[in-house]
């Protein structure tokens, strides 16, 4: 996914903004939707882009941050989802050279008690 967004630690980042690359890599269980071809049965993408497009829209210092805020929403919102790994990149960053992006991956596992499926 891509994002104009104003996330940075410098008060120009924050006032002018910069282009984002999100990436996320969710795992659950597909097995119901395999053999109902259900949209209920399974994660909605809609619903992942829409969690993204929201958080990216709140500023923050740093990348972990939003990669944090990121997985956070997506446990809070997405039931069924049971593990995820998201990737936050900064296109260009200002590091004072030449520099394709600055890039942050964080990864959490939802906890599940032994009864639950």
């Amino acid at each position: 996914m891509e994002f104009f967004a104003h996330h940075g630690c410098f008060d120009e980042e924050r006032t002018t903004g910069t282009y984002f690359e999100v990436d996320v890599d969710v795992h659950l269980n597909l097995q119901q939707a395999a053999t109902t071809d259900n949209l209920n049965d399974t994660l909605n993408y809609q619903s992942v882009y829409n969690i993204v497009r929201k958080e990216m829209q709140q500023p923050s210092n740093l990348l972990e941050h939003v990669a944090g805020r990121l997985l956070h929403a997506l446990f809070e919102q997405c039931e069924t989802v049971d593990r995820a790994i998201v990737t936050v990149r900064k296109r260009n960053p200002p590091l004072g050279g030449k520099v394709g992006y600055s890039a942050v991956t964080l990864k959490k596992r939802r906890e599940r008690k032994i009864n639950e499926s």
